[in-house]
């Protein structure tokens, strides 16, 4: 036992006693405790108790001696480091946890991506006085036949110019292999030896089996994931349209009761920017695939329809994803056309995403979705990091959810009286 507990119990020892001295009284007179004394006898005398001073025990806590000698500001960035290094250790499971089951987050985003797309056309359906489930099922098929239907376009087109593309493309690798030879380069013919290029793959082929089988083995396990993420794609899309609201109610019960409240009004708004986003991009995307598509058609670029619907697909990552699948039309451009041409075709991509990034933007997506520039730059780069060009892809719309998401929810003030929220 240390020396201030056993101070601290002798102290209450001698006020224990002192109360059990107070509490001892004389008896009076005429009471059962013994004969009345005599009037003429004097009354007996009790000793006065003599007083017992109290004794007041201090103990002094150490750890106030030593935080008393840090800094407020270590205080603070101590207690927020603490903090920060648990919410991201918390990010990094998540992250982990749903990259390992990658196969079914990512066809579940591209479900809520399409269903933030697709809403509102089954609830206008369904205040039509179509059935919920109709509503639903017409949205659904009639995605897939505007999908179909653009691939058998881009099919088509690539089919029908076949022939026109590999005329333009061995002429314009014959003009690239005399340039090379002839220009300032010198480089060797033989690396342009037809008969050489034959030989040197066929013994790659012979002597590259097992890699071959592999890259084999990767190619059909790749293609079967894609079946399956699509159907989950599928079947998700259907229950989010059908009873979407139904199944974030249950998700809500995961949530304090006194918060539910605040969080799905932020969650409500955040979805509304997310749609407005998807809507946005889906417009961008189409006038970068018609400007790339009207730019090639005017010069003559084989697969034009092809090459537009690339740049389509390429600019749902902001600001770079339509400069970098334009490239792919540039080089057939100076493949087929020569560089005069490319240099125009890269002018008139470079004008395409001048117009997406200072008009079209700004003008679709207005102040509820505004995102810093920087802000996007940052999300694709860290989205390429831990997803590859997936990452790239739901690294913005994940950043406009998240960005009203928190805004929201910080300017709100909760009223404790009423239990509401004040804004």
């Amino acid at each position: 036992m240390t020396l201030p507990e056993q101070l601290r119990r002798q102290a209450e020892r001698l006020r224990a006693r002192t109360r059990g001295d107070d509490d001892d009284e004389v008896p009076a007179a005429g009471s059962a405790a013994g004969p009345e004394p005599s009037r003429g006898a004097a009354a007996p005398v009790v000793a006065p108790t003599p007083p017992v001073n109290e004794i007041n025990v201090h103990v002094e806590d150490k750890n106030s001696v030593y935080d008393q000698a840090v800094p407020d500001g270590l205080h603070v960035a101590a207690a927020w480091g603490w903090r920060v290094i648990v919410v991201a250790a918390l990010v990094a499971l998540v992250a982990y946890v749903l990259a390992y089951i990658s196969e079914v987050t990512i066809p579940l985003l591209v479900a809520v991506l399409l269903t933030a797309l697709l809403l509102p056309v089954t609830k206008r359906l369904h205040a039509w006085g179509v059935n919920r489930g109709l509503a639903t099922a017409i949205t659904v098929l009639g995605g897939l036949a505007v999908i179909a239907g653009v691939l058998y376009l881009i099919v088509s087109s690539i089919v029908s110019q076949a022939s026109t593309l590999g005329t333009n493309v061995t002429t314009g690798f014959n003009r690239l292999a005399d340039w090379l030879q002839n220009g300032p380069l010198h480089v060797s013919a033989t690396y342009f030896n037809a008969d050489e290029w034959v030989t040197r793959i066929t013994d790659w082929v012979r002597t590259s089996q097992d890699t071959i089988t592999t890259y084999a083995g990767e190619i059909t396990s790749s293609v079967g994931h894609f079946v399956a993420g699509f159907a989950l794609a599928l079947f998700a899309l259907s229950y989010f349209l059908h009873n979407g609201r139904e199944i974030f109610a249950f998700v809500m019960r995961f949530f304090p009761r006194r918060s539910r409240a605040r969080v799905d009004s932020a969650a409500q708004n955040g979805w509304h920017s997310l749609s407005s986003y998807v809507r946005a991009t889906i417009l961008v995307a189409l006038a970068d695939g018609v400007g790339v598509l009207i730019a090639a058609l005017i010069l003559g670029v084989p697969a034009a329809p092809a090459l537009a619907t690339l740049v389509f697909i390429g600019a749902f990552v902001p600001i770079v994803g339509g400069f970098v699948s334009g490239f792919v039309a540039v080089g057939v451009a100076l493949v087929a056309l020569g560089w005069v041409k490319a240099l125009i075709m890269l002018g008139a991509i470079i004008a395409v995403v001048e117009i997406e990034g200072h008009v079209l933007q700004p003008f679709l997506m207005g102040r509820a979705v505004k995102l810093h520039p920087l802000a996007v730059l940052l999300a694709i780069a860290i989205g390429i990091i831990l997803g590859g060009i997936i990452g790239a892809l739901f690294a913005v719309p994940l950043l406009a959810f998240a960005k009203t998401f928190v805004q929201h929810l910080s300017d709100e003030v909760p009223d404790p009286s009423s239990n509401k929220v004040a804004r």
